[in-house]
């Protein structure tokens, strides 16, 4: 049965909010406007509630680093045992049954794109997940979906620990170079075979992996704080023509005209709390105002489990205190993750012909005193106060 959100604040995300209905047909949405008339639909009365889209992390760990399991060590994040680990999925980790997913349907979040931690310069396959289902399967929009990397001082500290390369900002460039130029000779070999007719049977699924993100089927995700790591990773996306995502970004806002020139994405965040690491000590809420106002797509992530993402809405109503625009904010957390990881066409925004992924909040949600109170993935209700 089709089903009518009748006369909510609706704020589509791509056009000026208003109050009105929109109509929902097999998971979908059909129409959108001031007022909608039809017959034999389950009608939500939904005045005086906000009407948005679900909301995407483009950067989680939820489900890997799952609650209740203990310390790092115990958890399923990073395969801390060979710095190039790009033949690991998360959706062989994932658990669905992590206590964290129903509270981030509580914070309004629906959809996720899950990476391996950043313990390894090359790390392992990421996937873009919906809320609706215990069956990771049932979950999965798209898969791979990148490749996670990693600078800066997480694989230093991780192998320089246990002496072994890289241990050094030297070592980690030279490790995503190796692997790179591995899987460039894998595809010139690749192409012998085929040149002269004989089958390939020397499958390699490190290396696959990585002829995906050269062939720009998928992009390579970097985790990336310092401005100099930054620049490492647009180094080596050049040197081998491939796609990029920075994660974190920390210090981006320093460096935001090159950026922009370069059109490379940004995943900023999380901007609270402490400064654990020399990387992290010029973190500032001023730079998604910078950022914003530089014009590169951005989006922001809660790096759950470090901020959860039942608090997603928390982190970007305190950064309108230091001068982002709501209406940038509201962006960096539907559309343009959307558009950074290609599911625009079905999550971002609410408008015809995308999924029904819909969140009724009792007010505003950078009001601080606001509740999610029904949230539908695909028109189905999947969570419910």
């Amino acid at each position: 049965m089709d089903l009518l959100f009748k006369g909510g604040t609706i704020y589509p995300i791509t056009s000026k909010p208003f109050k009105g209905d929109i109509l929902v047909r097999e998971g979908k949405i059909l129409q959108i406007a001031e007022k909608i008339d039809v017959k034999d639909a389950e009608v939500i009365e939904v005045t005086g509630k906000y009407v948005f889209p679900g909301f995407v992390d483009a950067h989680s760990h939820i489900g890997i680093f799952e609650e209740g399991v203990g310390g790092i060590y115990y958890q399923d994040g990073n395969e801390m045992t060979n710095p190039l680990t790009p033949e690991v999925r998360v959706i062989d980790a994932f658990y669905p049954e992590d206590p964290a997913i129903d509270r981030a349907l509580a914070g309004g979040v629906t959809t996720v794109m899950v990476v391996p931690g950043s313990a390894n310069p090359v790390g392992g396959q990421g996937a873009i997940l919906k809320f609706k289902s215990k069956i990771v399967d049932e979950m999965i929009v798209k898969e791979p979906a990148g490749l996670k990397m990693a600078t800066g001082e997480n694989p230093k500290r991780v192998y320089g620990s246990m002496k072994k390369s890289p241990a050094t900002r030297l070592g980690v460039g030279a490790s995503i170079r190796q692997y790179f130029q591995k899987v460039k000779n894998y595809m010139a070999k690749k192409e012998k075979a085929k040149e002269k007719g004989e089958p390939f049977t020397e499958v390699d699924h490190q290396l696959e992996i990585g002829e995906k993100v050269l062939r720009r089927e998928i992009p390579a995700r970097i985790h990336a704080h310092r401005a100099d790591d930054i620049l490492t990773a647009i180094r080596i996306s050049e040197e081998f023509g491939f796609d990029l995502v920075i994660e974190h970004a920390t210090e981006a806002y320093k460096i935001a005209d090159y950026i922009k020139a370069k059109g490379i994405p940004l995943v900023l965040g999380p901007i609270f709390g402490f400064r654990t690491k020399l990387e992290l000590k010029d973190m500032t809420f001023e730079a998604i105002k910078i950022i914003n106002e530089k014009g590169i797509l951005a989006a922001m992530m809660c790096d759950h489990p470090v901020i959860h993402l039942e608090h997603t809405s928390i982190q970007l109503g305190t950064a309108l205190r230091y001068g982002a625009r709501e209406e940038d904010l509201l962006k960096m957390v539907t559309i343009n993750p959307a558009k950074i990881l290609g599911i625009d066409d079905k999550v971002g925004s609410l408008e015809v012909g995308k999924d029904a992924d819909i969140v009724l909040w009792s007010g505003h949600p950078f009001d601080f005193r606001s509740v999610v109170e029904r949230v539908f993935i695909e028109g189905k209700e999947v969570f419910k106060v």
